[in-house]
């Protein structure tokens, strides 16, 4: 289990400031915009030189593997695009690289080893940092924290952790959840689907006992199914990262990326966005 704790925010605003000290020192009005939007032309081609810089799968583009069935971390709307915190997080790094942003859905196994095979950029599906992953993947700095929470039926007997012994546990393919479970109560006693809607659904038809799913999309799936619940005591915490090829040249930039939106506060908005903190 890894615990990790949420990283402190500062607001930044340098085109505004480099505007108010021009008019504070005498500049015109005119003046003050042309400089504004100089500035604004450099910082556009600054980040074209970049990206030029920069090798991609495809140039140009900063290709994102995802598994878009994990809400509130990327999922489809009825319009069939994705949203959710990965994928907005995605978009503002490649933004800040000067990249046009791919999303290619697939399963969670297939996406992690996208990046491996040279198909993808980065990985972003809630993928959490494991010693496993670490000898196959590089990874950036932590964005986001995981916690692997209990579904179960209102009238379950499970109310805890230690309960799921002897239980059938439902889990994603390839995920935490399903490596955690398998560990401590063993394969036999856990069963893998594809997504966490397929295991939410085999927990409704009474095919398995409980499943173990990251929290924010275990409270989802709770509130679309009358009659579960998600246990108050949390079964794992760790770290959520971007995962990327062993030797990627683009992990130094994507943690540059990832340092500027912590600090201006883009991060925190993307997440208040998607997760209610009452």
């Amino acid at each position: 289990m890894k615990k990790i704790s949420r990283r402190s925010f500062m607001a930044a605003a340098a085109v505004s400031v480099a505007a108010l000290a021009l008019t504070a020192c005498g500049g015109s009005a005119s003046s003050a915009a042309s400089s504004v939007a100089s500035s604004a032309a450099s910082s556009e081609a600054a980040s074209s030189a970049a990206a030029a810089e920069l090798t991609t799968v495809e140039a140009g583009k900063l290709t994102m593997a995802t598994n878009a069935a994990f809400p509130p971390y990327e999922m489809t709307t009825d319009a069939g695009e994705f949203e959710g915190i990965d994928v907005d997080t995605a978009k503002a790094i490649a933004e800040k690289l000067g990249l046009e942003l791919q999303i290619d859905d697939m399963d969670f196994d297939a996406a992690l080893l996208s990046v491996q095979q040279g198909k993808a950029d980065i990985v972003m599906a809630g993928v959490t940092v494991t010693d496993e992953r670490k000898a196959v993947m590089d990874f950036s700095d932590s964005y986001a924290t995981g916690i692997q929470s209990i579904i179960v039926p209102n009238d379950s007997d499970i109310a805890s952790p230690d309960d799921l012994a002897g239980k059938t546990i439902g889990t994603q393919r390839g995920t935490t959840g399903y490596i955690y479970c398998s560990d401590d109560f063993g394969d036999e006693n856990v069963v893998a689907y594809d997504d966490g809607l397929t295991a939410v659904q085999a927990l409704n038809n009474g095919q398995v006992d409980a499943v173990v799913i990251d929290n924010a999309p275990a409270q989802e799936f709770v509130a679309a199914n009358p009659g579960l619940k998600v246990l108050d005591t949390s079964y794992a915490e760790e770290d959520y990262a971007i995962g990327m090829a062993k030797g990627s040249a683009l992990e130094d930039a994507v943690n540059k990326a990832l340092e500027e939106l912590k600090a201006d506060g883009t991060l925190q908005a993307i997440v208040d966005k998607y997760i209610n903190a009452n």
